[in-house]
């Protein structure tokens, strides 16, 4: 096993991965090491978004990884195969989860996890990567000021374990993420394309000030998303540069 080789529990953090961080600098840590906290005061999504999570009711982690032969121009190769992991402990318990590009894990059109990956280059080589993974577990209660969470308590109506939980889901990143070191680039594609929310169905998006309908069709190993617009034209976009219209 490389994903939970090693473990490290703090009862509380600012975030899952601040202290990966910190500790990466500080010390020569296994791949694979493992974070996790009961609770976190300063939880972060992608850029300045906030991650919500109830004390001791879901997953917190952050995982430590040296992902040296993945080219930083395709580093969207670590994101496509830890949501992957993601959607496969998911499938242990209900059917139908999805990637919603660029870091959410769907089910339906609610989300029930988020990815956060920071990576560290080093000329022409990805020298660590810290991807942090909140999963709504067993939270039931969501503030105001977050849109359309769900958990699989809120779903199944069942209450899950949280140590079993996250042996599962560490099992399961563990297996994808040999897959992206040792195994075929292009099934992490492929099975990334089957899961993604939104594949070639037409929706409304928003980039800048204006609202199109437009279908995805593919992205890149850099990150990059497709849409074909009802025009027929393509264009690819960065992070940021669009919104889906829920």
């Amino acid at each position: 096993m490389i994903i939970g080789s090693n473990l490290i529990f703090c009862e509380n953090l600012t975030s899952t991965n601040t202290r990966a961080s910190e500790l990466l600098k500080k010390n020569d840590l296994p791949e694979g090491t493992v974070i996790h906290s009961d609770f976190q005061t300063a939880g972060r999504g992608q850029t300045s978004n906030r991650w919500e999570s109830e004390k001791g009711k879901n997953l917190l982690i952050s995982i430590i990884l040296y992902p040296e032969s993945v080219a930083p121009g395709k580093q969207f190769l670590i994101s496509m195969t830890l949501s992957l992991g993601i959607c496969d402990f998911i499938d242990r318990h209900l059917a139908g989860s999805k990637v919603k590009w660029p870091n959410d894990i769907y089910v339906k059109d609610d989300k029930i996890a988020g990815l956060l990956i920071e990576n560290s280059i080093m000329g022409e080589t990805t020298e660590s990567a810290i991807a942090g993974i909140g999963f709504n577990l067993n939270q039931i209660k969501f503030t105001d000021e977050t849109r359309n969470p769900v958990s699989l308590k809120m779903i199944t109506g069942m209450e899950y374990d949280r140590e079993v939980s996250m042996k599962q889901l560490l099992s399961d990143l563990d297996k994808r993420y040999k897959l992206l070191l040792y195994g075929d680039r292009k099934n992490i594609r492929i099975d990334y394309i089957s899961r993604l929310y939104r594949f070639n169905e037409k929706h409304k998006y928003k980039a800048g000030n204006r609202i199109f309908t437009g279908s995805i069709k593919d992205i890149s190993d850099s990150g990059i998303l497709s849409i074909e617009n009802e025009n027929g034209k393509i264009r690819g976009f960065s992070f940021k540069e669009i919104d889906f219209v829920l």
